[in-house]
């Protein structure tokens, strides 16, 4: 049975290949079927948009889909960027663009008020029904970038039980501890456990 991941990214494919390897599903990505199209994200949460875009490609394909959407939180500027981390600095800004934005927004913020969080919202979408699965990861915003590793803002954010950035783990390392990771590796337990003859049970 095909599983469809909402993605074209192929690294996120990748990564989500990895963690579902275990499934038993052949995991597939957009690009993989031939679909471009992409829906309007118009939900004010990471669970909301992840269901939003689960939704549209499941009808459009009839698939089971899933769809991921994550993001940067920031308790000093009261959770942003939020929703609109990838568009923090703009449509079309790069990843340097947007951690540049976050670090003069927080110049005057000392240590220890640069607490942060990234949360990954995975919505699953069947026919019969859906689910949603939340992960978390916190831990500090840095001055300053370090590690060349990752996407996003992944150079500023300091994980304190390793001691590092995102930036500066492996991919395995990053994959095991992550917020993506951790919501990923609730739906393939969960498909391992649900799924009876192809249909996911509630």
């Amino acid at each position: 049975m095909q599983f469809l991941v909402a993605t074209s990214n192929r690294g996120k494919l990748e990564e989500i290949r990895s963690i579902l390897v275990d499934s038993g599903k052949d995991v597939v990505g957009l690009d993989d079927i031939g679909v471009s199209d992409i829906p309007e994200e118009t939900g004010t949460t990471f669970g909301e948009n992840a269901l939003i875009k689960a939704r549209y490609y499941h009808a459009l394909t009839g698939l089971v889909t899933l769809a991921d959407d994550s993001g940067l939180e920031v308790e000093e500027l009261a959770g942003a960027p939020g929703i609109k981390s990838a568009r923090y600095a703009g449509f079309g800004a790069t990843d340097q663009a947007r951690i540049d934005k976050l670090l003069a927004e927080l110049k005057d913020t000392p240590e220890g008020r640069r607490a942060a969080r990234f949360v990954c919202a995975a919505g699953v979408v069947w026919k019969d029904g859906q689910r949603l699965f939340i992960g978390e990861v916190s831990g500090t915003i840095l001055a300053r970038p370090s590690g060349s590793n990752g996407f996003g803002y992944d150079p500023i954010f300091y994980y304190p039980q390793c001691g590092k950035t995102f930036a500066e783990l492996s991919r395995d390392q990053k994959s095991r501890i992550s917020h993506r990771g951790r919501a990923l590796r609730r739906v393939a337990e969960w498909l391992k456990e649900s799924f009876l003859e192809g249909n996911p049970s509630c």
